[in-house]
């Protein structure tokens, strides 16, 4: 175990010392700079540690990632979600890399609030294909109070098939994530997208307060949370860091954090983004395993342009969560046979619903009623 102290040397002993092999033992050196071991539960990350993380030696970073994934998942599962959009394109936001916004030319046409049978019908199909949690997307700044109830209703809807639910809707305030809690939701996703010295290259129709104050409103209600960030959108090793550093730190670590490879769309401002280095997006989800060991870390958007061989160290890294099968939004996501193949060639398996969830999908909708504070 390397345990993060400064100054700090672990010795590791290749084979016991012979004359053919004088020097039998190699020292690793990393100069990290808390005396709590790599695994442990922490909110008080520096930036400093954060980045000489990211600088270890690639093989001893994904090494010590997959000791602590181990010591906190089950080594070879995999959980599986499919995201749904139920509300695409026309969004007024400016997010330079995101197809739906209605300030590019992108062939992304408007489409509205499907129907709730239609949702139904797709969760019916994720959960045949073995998803475990059904996500609804929706292209909002923020949702619509007469959309709200469509949107609880469908939420209902695939609770009751036995999936679990996950909505992204963009910004709420706290009474529509309380009404979105009441419906049964049980995940939100809210990305913080990148660091908060680096945001405003990227998207400048909301701040990046706009998007804590979301994710405050959301763990209050007591939905669990999803958030994590894209990678390759120009950001330096540094904004990688600090993003980290920033989910982190936050009060509680969100229960998924998923982690994005920059899916460049024609259009867009970042169409012509460099590619990012392979290991520098592994180190990436390595990282993530390591500040939050007990949160599932996702390989998600990018993963079509993804060769086996770069998921496979990826899993190695930590990441114990994907998005399966369907669309990724307006973006392609490898079909549900290659992602069964894959697994069967690494010895995956999708990750089973926890039983928590099994027994409170059972509970009549009274029972799942969130407690809101009371009004002031």
């Amino acid at each position: 175990m390397i345990n993060c102290r400064l100054p700090y040397a672990q010795v590791v002993d290749i084979h016991p010392a012979s004359p053919e092999h004088p020097r039998a033992a190699k020292t690793l050196e990393h100069p990290l700079m808390s005396t709590a071991p790599l695994g442990s539960i922490r909110h008080d990350w520096q930036l400093s540690e954060v980045e000489a993380l990211f600088a270890l030696p690639f093989m001893d970073l994904v090494f010590e990632a997959q000791r602590v994934h181990r010591a906190n998942h089950e080594p070879n599962a995999v959980q599986t979600s499919t995201l749904l959009s139920i509300k695409t394109g026309a969004c007024p936001e400016d997010c330079a890399y995101c197809p739906q916004s209605v300030r590019y030319e992108t062939g992304v046409g408007r489409e509205a609030l499907m129907e709730i049978a239609a949702v139904r019908e797709s969760a019916q199909r994720a959960r045949e294909a073995g998803a475990t949690r059904f996500c609804m997307g929706a292209a909002y700044r923020s949702p619509k109070a007469k959309d709200m109830a469509i949107i609880a209703e469908m939420i209902r809807e695939v609770r009751s098939l036995g999936l679990e639910t996950c909505a992204t809707l963009g910004m709420l305030t706290p009474e529509q994530a309380y009404e979105l809690k009441d419906a049964g939701l049980d995940y939100y996703n809210h990305n913080l997208d990148t660091s908060p010295e680096f945001y405003g290259e990227i998207i400048t129709t909301r701040t990046y307060q706009d998007r804590l104050d979301t994710l405050g409103a959301v763990r209050d209600a007591g939905l669990k949370v999803c958030c994590g960030g894209i990678v390759g959108m120009g950001e330096s090793s540094t904004d990688r860091a600090s993003l980290l550093l920033t989910l982190a730190n936050l009060s509680d670590h969100p229960e998924s954090v998923p982690i994005n490879q920059l899916v460049k769309v024609a259009g867009t401002p970042l169409d012509g983004a460099e590619d990012v280095d392979p290991f520098d997006f592994i180190r990436t989800i390595a990282v993530a395993r390591l500040l939050m060991p007990r949160s599932h870390v996702r390989l998600s958007a990018g993963r079509q342009s993804m060769s086996d061989e770069m998921q496979a160290l990826c899993f190695m890294a930590g990441a114990n969560s994907i998005f399966y099968g369907e669309k990724l939004l307006t973006t392609g996501n490898p079909d549900v046979e290659r992602d069964r193949q894959l697994f069967a060639r690494l010895g995956l398996k999708p990750e089973q619903r926890p039983a928590e969830f099994v027994e409170s999908a059972r509970a009549p909708a009274h029972e799942t009623t969130a407690i809101r504070p009371p009004a002031r």
